[in-house]
């Protein structure tokens, strides 16, 4: 069931299930907390209250925002975490990994441990031989095609290469799903919009961040030609002890929906001992 929250500049839309300690899960741009379907169901089965939001502009919150950082979307997560009576563990993928790294930093009292997914959380640079790298090649034309012409084409045509290999059971549905919120008003806007947003202030906060964190890549991932190096500099990038990173083979850069036993295990594991300890 739909439930949804006023914020500052607009509402945000969640959904939530279960009973015991708060997850809240955000999705990355261009999608909906559609996202973790297969995820919530295991991880209320293990004993938690699992909150899956829609970011601003995205899914059934509201279409027009005036800004789209990560730290605009960290308010709202940590407005979510607030009225849900956390503290919570985060869990953010792509921008929204980013956007977790500054809400647990902003507010430690409230976020007890943060999982990035294939996050963009560190300022980017892209390299001529990154271009040699068929995947991110491919990757990249199609997701900057959709960010500078608004195509939904392009967009889905990204999506096929993010997810290199296994295609969840339920393929076309899920592109079906995206493509129709992608033709609502302002949908696409907010694609673009999170597209341009630069993840230099959630970099500047990583060194901030008093919680543990798990970072989770794809070997496969579009958006890297090396994702265990962009994983193993978030994790330097914090204080010392504080990350910890795990790769899943054959994972592109939604491994939450491509391997989601795999990231529910990571979690789980996660939470109950690294988090348990600090």
């Amino acid at each position: 069931m739909t439930e949804y929250l006023a914020v500052d500049g607009g509402t945000i839309a969640y959904e939530v299930a279960g009973s015991g300690p708060l997850i809240v899960l955000a999705h990355g741009m261009g999608d909906s907390r559609a996202a973790y379907r297969a995820v919530v169901p295991p991880l209320v089965a293990a004993g938690f209250r699992v909150a899956a939001v829609d970011l601003r502009g995205c899914g059934e919150s509201s279409a027009d925002w005036p800004a789209w950082s990560r730290t605009d979307i960290a308010g709202d997560l940590l407005a979510v975490v607030r009225h849900l009576g956390g503290p919570a563990v985060l869990v953010g993928h792509s921008i929204s990994g980013g956007a977790a790294t500054v809400a647990a930093a902003r507010e430690p009292s409230l976020i007890t441990s943060v999982v990035e997914l294939a996050p963009f959380t560190r300022a980017q640079s892209v390299r001529l031989g990154d271009l040699r790298v068929r995947r991110v090649r491919r990757g990249m034309l199609r997701l900057l095609g959709a960010g500078v012409l608004g195509s939904r084409p392009l967009w889905r045509s990204y999506l096929d290469v993010a997810y290199p290999g296994a295609k969840p059971a339920d393929w076309a549905e899920r592109l079906g799903r995206v493509d129709a919120m992608l033709r609502e008003p302002g949908r696409m806007k907010a694609l673009q919009g999170m597209g341009r947003s630069a993840p230099g202030d959630a970099g500047a906060q990583l060194a901030n961040v008093r919680c543990p964190v798990l970072v989770v890549m794809g070997t496969l991932d579009p958006d890297w030609a090396d994702p265990r190096a962009e994983g193993t500099a978030v994790v330097d990038a914090l204080p010392p002890g504080l990350g910890r990173l795990e790769m899943i083979e054959g994972a592109g850069h939604y491994p939450h929906d491509q391997f989601p036993e795999r990231v529910v295990s990571l979690v789980l594991d996660f939470v109950r001992t690294d988090a348990a300890r600090a």
